[in-house]
């Protein structure tokens, strides 16, 4: 019997992190975590760490780290703490790595996404930044090395299951004509249009199917969330805009659909459990057990789908927009997105706000063309100096 593949959790202490720990620890035979990352929950870190026994944690925050590296010490464990940017990415290339679940939210996880990927490491991206930032430099890595990326969106999973045998993403799928991502809807898919000016954080986080993060319990309530997975599967699967379409399914059972040149669709259904794509992607090409409940559609008895509302939600046509523009475009959009979120957060911005201010500073900012890196992270400041100017000054007023 083959060793266990090493894994690196780039984000171990975030949901993502969290539920491949769960499916790991289910097969002890199969996987193994040699990495453990994160960027400043040390205390949650170092439980994990005492748990799973990884050969490295890494901590961005230097200060974590060092809190972690003597707690870990004190308790006895052989982990190597190393902090810093570099040492993440380092330590997502490194020989005792088989696969690397990328899930570090935002910018701060695209080095060592590329880092895995130069590497030739199987990658599980859980980073839509990854892709919305830098997609076209990141898929020609991909292509460049052959490595076998797996997106671990929920929607994109799905994608990825229904395309036709040995897929790899990034390459053009023959027969594919379309691809269908669903949304649920979020909190307010029914609320009055005039209420959503008022709406507060705790009611925007309540997402009615999923258990997510702030800051994407957001960005599903805006619909954001989808506009940023249409950009995402232009990328992932070689097909224009126009070929990636959106239905709002509010059970979020059926989690994508595939359309072939033949009429068929292919769906991919499940219960709503990020334990499922995340176990398909660590044992793919094979199958293995998640921990995730089987769907009983007899009790369930009915589907519903619906257009999107794009009066409801501005962000979605925003999005679809950076993706015509391409270049930097989408860079600029998820910048501004991720400023205007925190902000609302905050207080300091309204719901409908999140939308006005992300439209004002793609307007402001043209789209330039992506050559290296250093394009998009410039792009990326730029919008985020813009974004935070128009909102600080009055705080909540658009500037």
């Amino acid at each position: 019997m083959s060793a266990p593949r090493g894994i690196a959790i780039l984000g171990s202490t975030g949901s993502i992190g969290r539920s491949t720990l769960k499916v790991v620890a289910l097969h002890p035979e199969l996987f193994r975590v040699a990495v453990l990352g994160a960027h400043g929950s040390w205390e949650a870190i170092v439980r994990q760490a005492l748990e799973f026994h990884p050969d490295t944690v890494v901590m961005v925050d230097p200060a974590a780290a060092a809190k972690a590296r003597a707690a870990l010490k004190e308790s006895g464990s052989a982990a190597q703490v190393e902090s810093g940017a570099d040492a993440l990415a380092a330590a997502a290339a490194g020989g005792n790595v088989h696969m690397v679940m990328a899930a570090i939210v935002g910018a701060a996880g695209l080095p060592s996404t590329l880092a895995a990927v130069r590497a030739g490491k199987r990658v599980l991206l859980a980073n839509k930044e990854a892709l919305v930032m830098a997609g076209r430099l990141l898929m020609d890595e991909v292509r460049r090395a052959r490595t076998e990326l797996i997106p671990i969106d929920s929607e994109h999973n799905a994608i990825f299951q229904c395309m036709p045998a040995g897929y790899l993403a990034g390459d053009a799928a023959r027969g594919v004509v379309r691809v269908i991502l669903t949304a649920s809807g979020g909190p307010f898919r029914t609320t009055e249009l005039a209420r959503l000016e008022s709406v507060t954080p705790a009611e925007a986080c309540d997402h009615p199917k999923w258990k997510m993060g702030r800051k994407i319990s957001v960005d599903s309530a805006t619909l954001m969330n989808k506009g940023l997975e249409v950009i995402e599967a232009t990328l992932l699967f070689c097909l224009p805009e126009s070929q990636v379409s959106v239905v709002v399914h509010p059970q979020s059972l059926v989690h994508s659909l595939v359309e072939y040149a033949d009429g068929s669709l292919l769906a991919q259904l499940g219960a709503p459990d990020m334990r499922t794509p995340i176990a398909q992607a660590l044992a793919w090409p094979e199958r293995v057990v998640s921990g995730v409940q089987s769907l009983d559609l007899g009790q369930i008895g009915r589907l519903d789908f619906e257009p999107p509302d794009h009066v409801r939600f501005p962000s979605l046509g925003l999005a679809r927009a950076a993706a015509r523009a391409g270049g930097t475009a989408p860079a600029v959009l998820n910048a501004a997105n991720e400023v205007a979120v925190q902000a609302f957060l905050d207080r300091r911005l309204n719901f409908t706000g999140i939308a006005a201010v992300i439209d004002k500073v793609l307007q402001r900012l043209a789209s330039c063309p992506v050559n290296v890196l250093g394009d998009v992270l410039d792009a990326d400041a730029a919008a985020r100096r813009l974004a935070s100017a128009m909102i600080e000054p009055a705080h909540g007023a658009l500037a």
